[in-house]
């Protein structure tokens, strides 16, 4: 697969693709980049890239010409165009697992104000948000999609490992350990020593569902629209859940009588 990435700042981008995971991607040839800087194609003496919004209001826009023809430099209609932006939608695994399989992506890292909207409308195949916040750096911004999409490819993480990842079936990891077996006193729970393997899969279950209740209980809905949650699963929720409010009733009633006049 090859990513292709359009910015004012390569270098920003260039370490990402140089480091870690990715390295030994490109090194093995099943990931390739090419990286675009915008301000080669300008068409004035001082490389300008941005001006200001027709129309009035505060910052810098940037241009369609010099984007528009780094686009074309890479024959980007025949591609798959990203547009990094706040007001596109949320990415999420599914996305990236759908991205994964395209043969190349080309990505516009967008600065200031963004860019112009006839770029969008010409050139665009998806305006993707990494969340709901605005960032300075639309490189920051790719770079976390290409890192979310490139891991997917055959041939750069095990599939062992992306089948127990966060986000594959609907619910979160569950807690991992690594040596030392004991560490500040704190201690690995005994079931991951025990070698039972039918108990540690129930355990590691359970604290998914744990995890996932405590921290993304719409994750379990979506789960179990769609059809994604085992009757196993269904029991131990209800055994967390129940445990949950028996355990905040308890400290209700501590509290009442540590302060009786909080009744009244």
């Amino acid at each position: 697969m090859k990513f292709t990435v359009l910015t004012l700042f390569p270098d920003i981008v260039k370490a990402f693709f140089e480091n870690s995971i990715m390295a030994k991607a490109v090194e093995k040839e099943i990931i390739a980049y090419d990286l675009v800087n915008i301000r080669d194609f300008a068409t004035d003496k001082h490389h300008s890239c941005d001006d200001g919004t027709y129309g009035g209001g505060a910052g810098q826009l940037m241009m369609p010409v010099p984007l528009g023809n780094a686009l074309d430099s890479v024959n980007a209609r025949k591609k798959y165009v990203i547009y990094v932006t706040p007001s596109g939608k949320t990415l999420t695994q599914k996305m990236a697992q759908e991205l994964s399989h395209k043969d190349e992506l080309v990505f516009i890292c967008g600065r200031y104000e963004g860019i112009d909207q006839r770029i969008i409308d010409s050139y665009v195949d998806a305006e993707i948000s990494i969340g709901d916040y605005v960032m300075s750096s639309g490189e920051v911004a790719a770079t976390v999609v290409i890192d979310t999409v490139y891991r997917l490819i055959d041939g750069v993480i095990s599939h062992e490992s992306l089948e127990e990842e966060s986000y594959c079936d609907g619910l979160l990891e569950y807690p991992q350990y690594t040596r030392p077996e004991v560490y500040k006193e704190m201690k690995v729970p005994s079931v991951l020593l025990s070698g039972n393997h039918e108990e540690i899969r129930k355990w590691r279950l359970k604290k998914r569902l744990m995890k996932t209740l405590a921290n993304r209980p719409d994750l379990i809905v979506s789960a179990r629209a769609k059809g994604q949650l085992s009757d196993e699963a269904e029991k131990m929720i209800e055994e967390i859940t129940e445990t949950a409010f028996l355990k905040n009733q308890k400290k209700k009633r501590k509290k009442s009588v540590k302060n009786p006049a909080a009744e009244k």
